[in-house]
C-alpha cells in the first residue's frame, strides 16, 4: 500500500516559517490538502487544492499565512508556513478527498490521511 509521508516540520519561535512536503502518494485524488491534529482540539482542514486546476482554499485560521502547492508530476504537496503562531502547533498529515457536491475542494472536506504526519511546534 502506498501512503503519504509527511516531512519539513520542527520547533519554530512565533513569526517564524516552516514548509511542509509529502511524498509517496502514488494516486491521483480529485482533492489533496493537510489537516492537522492537536491535543484538545478538533481535526482541523487547514487548506486544499484542486488537483486537475491548482484552485486552493484555506481554513480562516490560516489564510494569509499558508500557501498550499503542489508538483503533480512528481506526486508532491508542499504547505508553506508563514508567520506561525503558538496555536498552529499540531503534527500535520497529508490528506486527499473526493470532491463536494459542488464539485469542489472547499474546506471542510471529508479527508482521509493514512500515512506519516510531521510536527509542528511553535513557542511564544
Amino acid at each position: 500500500q502506498v501512503h503519504e509521508v509527511a516531512s519539513g516540520g520542527g520547533s519554530v519561535q512565533a513569526g517564524g516559517s516552516l514548509t511542509l512536503n509529502c511524498t509517496g502518494y502514488g494516486y491521483t485524488s480529485y482533492c489533496m490538502g493537510w489537516v492537522r491534529l492537536a491535543p484538545g482540539k478538533q481535526r482541523e482542514g487547514v487548506a486544499s487544492i484542486y488537483t486537475a486546476g491548482g484552485t486552493t482554499w484555506y481554513a480562516d485560521s490560516v489564510k494569509g499565512r499558508f500557501t498550499i502547492s503542489q508538483d503533480g508530476p512528481r506526486k508532491s504537496l508542499y504547505l508553506q508556513m508563514n508567520n506561525l503562531q503558538p496555536e498552529d502547533s499540531a503534527t500535520y498529515y497529508c490528506a486527499h478527498a473526493g470532491p463536494r457536491s459542488d464539485a469542489t475542494c472547499r474546506l471542510p472536506l471529508d479527508f482521509a490521511y493514512r500515512g506519516q504526519g510531521t510536527q509542528v511546534t511553535v513557542s511564544s
